[in-house]
């Protein structure tokens, strides 16, 4: 078995519904239900989502605020006010101040652009830039992508004379500042039907209405922005981000040109994807480590050879940013760590002073990623104590909310759901964490904490050739609210295991299977999957869960899946019968375990008989207490052999080493029906005991032995030449006396006396069955024929029959 890192879901779709779309719209049978399974109920729904233009976007004046937004722009454009764009440092708000900045350049308006600096003043208005801006005269003030929480700044501004314009898409406030007009599609009563819109769309909407025209020529910016804050891919955002796309592939603007080219991307194959992770990374680079106006002035500017020095300084920024978070992460998971053995384990709250403030939404992401808990991580500045940072949810956990809810503890707040910003003093971190995590023990469930991944539908190889495919790519651009498709593979069969990368961290799967007399292979990569390998045998039969695309290599095009998730969901046996390097077996299987999502997992060793011990402490393969073994007692049942074993539960360990060789198949049949969460057996069965050996000596030759020594009255043992003597004329070998003699001792009819045996005096009389050694040497052979000489195969299938798994162990898996 190999267990999954998430809950599996599996898309139901309306099947007649799905046969009408096929017929109507003449689509491939997996497109029509990939529609059908976004929603979309109507033909002329699946023709907009798949074939929309600009005739779907809504007018703007439907937006709350942006008649008298308009009108007041238009007058400072007539009387040449002096206006101000006041944006944010995060790629969205560098693409809004951008977008506006060409915009009032065509309008022909004297302005300027201002974005706070992270660190120095950090999120939104502050009365800082309210002061110099009145200082510079600045009569306008039209903030982007910030200012629906500013209520206390805007009403400064309006002391100060200076009229504000607020432009945002962020969860509105009990109280709104009273500006001279407030556009946001998310505001109490405003009748705009879409309500997704990044910062930039709000922006990309004023535009649309000042220029009484979409203005497709700013659709770039609008998709760059939109994709970086991950707004649903849905409504009016599909259609901003698929024609802004179509438009990057061949930029008009000098910045995106030289972006693209910096971050390797082909800008004929450019997609939401690259968006979301290459450029949307480099913008955020410089309003994460330094100042964001050096990302407006690459996405301003229309020198060329300024564009590229620019996107060459971000990409090292994102480079130096990348370096940073490593080293951040590393310290949060400790720090996470300890938070969840004192038991606040449902919200994670981690701060330290000195840590970079300008990456803590990434570091959020990441310890979100492990351990799939609510996640805010902050940087406490050792001057004023405050502590500044970000925060990231998990489904069913609304972020905004619990910040409400906590508002008594906080300085400032804003975000969604799933995202959030926040500043507190440090002396309240305590109780904000407690009050967080009594919050998420009364939302959530169990199930919440378990990562679900949604698949579309159930497929067999054959069902997807490189034509359907192809047609996934009607539904793109993929991203939040329109993810990828992903699909669900039962039953593969194994034809290849590898590692990729310098430090083999990912995963590739040759996969191939069979339907009506079709045979199909594809090749699968999980990347960052890599430790899994060694948790997975050749003969493992896989579900694969994971989105469809085609590898085109050498002008030779090929189906390959992108492994989300994978799982095994029968027993596995690894053959390490006669193999040597045990050691080395055991650190790799150390390590797998430790580096993939099994929790802290442990292998467990199983000796079957208790003169295996010593032997078994004395082997190469030093264990000490770091991994547990049990021993089979008479009874059958396990003790636990160290300090390790004695607290954990046999019955709870997934992967066991059946280490030494079973004296019977009851034997080994007990520890099998004890092994109720075994996943993955390991059979060694090593010979450590004295009884090596499967032939039994006749009755006449313990007979032959026992009349040697009453007439010898005793027998050096460590005389190599009378042994050898001895060996030569009763015709048994040195291993059959040894084991003879190892009975007589057993039975108490010998005892030893330095390199002396001889028989005791006047010794009970007992049958040769009531020696354990006998017993054992008894059931050799029926146990080598099942332990020794079958195949892998054989033994697992034995195997197989004999386990009794516990019932949630298979849910879990299935």
């Amino acid at each position: 078995m190999l267990a999954p890192k998430a809950r599996w879901s599996i898309g139901h779709a309306d099947e007649m519904l799905i046969e009408t779309f096929v017929r109507e719209l003449q689509i491939d049978p997996l497109v029509a239900r990939l529609l059908v399974l976004r929603d979309i109920r109507t033909i002329p729904e699946a023709e907009q989502f798949m074939h929309g233009g600009v005739q779907y976007y809504h007018d703007p004046y439907l937006l709350d605020g942006m008649l008298p937004a308009v009108e007041r722009i238009r007058k400072a454009l007539q009387n040449n006010e002096f206006i101000r764009i006041y944006g944010d440092y995060d790629a969205d708000g560098v693409s809004s101040t951008s977008l506006m900045h060409h915009l009032l350049t065509g309008l022909g308006a004297r302005f300027d652009t201002y974005i706070p600096h992270r660190i120095r003043e950090g999120y939104g208005l502050n009365r800082s830039a309210i002061d110099l801006a009145k200082e510079q005269g600045v009569d306008l003030l039209i903030t982007v992508d910030t200012g629906i929480s500013a209520v206390q700044e805007i009403a400064y501004c309006e002391e100060l004379g200076i009229d504000v314009i607020v432009t945002d898409h962020h969860e509105p406030p009990e109280h709104l500042p009273q500006a001279l007009s407030v556009i946001n599609p998310k505001k109490p009563g405003c009748p705009y039907p879409f309500k997704h819109l990044a910062g930039v769309g709000v922006a990309l909407k004023l535009a649309h209405a000042l220029l009484d025209r979409l203005p497709e020529e700013l659709l770039e910016f609008a998709a760059l922005g939109t994709v970086a804050d991950l707004m649903p891919l849905n409504g009016e955002n599909r259609l901003i981000v698929k024609q802004g796309l179509q438009r990057m592939q061949d930029s008009a603007y000098a910045g995106f040109r030289s972006l693209i080219g910096v971050s390797g991307i082909e800008r004929k194959e450019v997609t939401a994807g690259h968006i979301g992770f290459s450029l949307a990374p480099r913008i955020n680079a410089s309003g994460r480590l330094e100042a964001a106006d050096i990302a407006v002035k690459l996405l301003t500017t229309s020198n060329e050879t300024e564009a590229e020095q620019i996107a060459f300084e971000l990409d090292m920024l994102n480079k130096e940013r990348q370096l940073i978070v490593e080293e951040m992460v590393k310290e949060a998971f400790v720090l996470a760590e300890e938070q969840q053995a004192k038991g606040l384990d449902k919200v994670i709250v981690v701060a330290k002073e000195g840590w970079n403030v300008g990456v803590v939404g990434i570091v959020a992401s990441k310890i979100v990623d492990k351990f799939y808990r609510p996640t805010l991580v902050l940087s406490i500045d050792p001057q004023t104590g405050i502590a500044k940072g970000s925060a990231r949810s998990i489904a069913g956990f609304d972020l905004h909310k619990a910040l409400t809810v906590c508002e008594e503890w906080l300085d400032h707040y804003g975000g969604h759901q799933a995202a959030a910003g926040m500043s507190l003093s440090r002396g309240h971190l305590e109780a904000f964490t407690q009050k967080l995590n009594e919050l998420a023990a009364a939302t959530l469930t169990e199930q919440d904490y378990i990562p679900l991944l949604k698949a579309d539908a159930v497929c067999s190889l054959p069902d997807v050739p490189i034509a359907s495919i192809e047609g996934l790519e009607k539904l793109a651009p993929f991203g939040m609210g329109n993810p990828a498709p992903r699909f669900m593979f039962t039953d593969l069969s194994l034809d290849d295991i590898r590692t990729m990368g310098k430090e083999k961290q990912h995963l590739k799967l040759a996969l191939s299977q069979a339907k009506d007399e079709v045979s199909c292979s594809v090749e699968a990569v999980g990347f960052g999957k890599g430790s899994l390998a060694g948790l997975i045998t050749q003969a493992a039969k896989v579900d694969v869960l994971g989105e469809l695309s085609i590898n085109e290599w050498n002008g030779v095009r090929k189906p390959q899946i992108v492994m989300q998730d994978l799982k095994i969901t029968h027993m596995q046996l690894f053959d390490w019968r006669g193999a040597g390097q045990l050691s080395a077996k055991l650190n790799m299987l150390q390590n797998n375990l430790a580096t993939s999502n099994t929790k802290n997992q442990v292998p467990g060793i199983v000796l079957f008989d208790e003169t295996d011990v010593k032997a078994f402490a004395a082997t190469a393969f030093q264990i000490g207490d770091e991994i547990p073994y049990w021993v089979v007692q008479d009874s059958g049942l396990l003790r636990p052999g160290n300090q390790t074993a004695s607290q954990l539960d046999f019955a709870h360990m997934k992967d066991i080493i059946l280490y030494t060789i079973p004296r019977s198949l009851v034997s080994l049949q007990g520890v099998l029906q004890q092994a109720l969460g075994m996943m993955r057996c390991y059979p060694v069965f090593a010979e450590l005991g004295p009884d090596s050996g499967s032939t039994l000596p006749s009755r006449e030759m313990f007979k032959m032995m026992y009349g040697t020594l009453q007439k010898e009255g005793s027998l050096n043992v460590q005389d190599p030449r009378l042994m050898a003597s001895f060996s030569k004329r009763s015709g048994l070998s040195p291993a059959m006396i040894q084991f003879i003699l190892s009975v007589f001792e057993e039975l108490s009819f010998i005892e030893r006396q330095g390199a002396f045996v001889k028989l005791h005096a006047s010794p009970a009389k007992k049958d040769l069955t009531a020696s354990r050694i006998y017993q054992h040497r008894m059931n050799r052979q029926e146990v080598e024929s099942v332990v020794m000489y079958s195949s892998a195969k054989e033994l697992e299938q034995w195997i197989a029959q004999h386990i009794k798994q516990e019932n949630h162990i298979l849910e879990e898996i299935i």
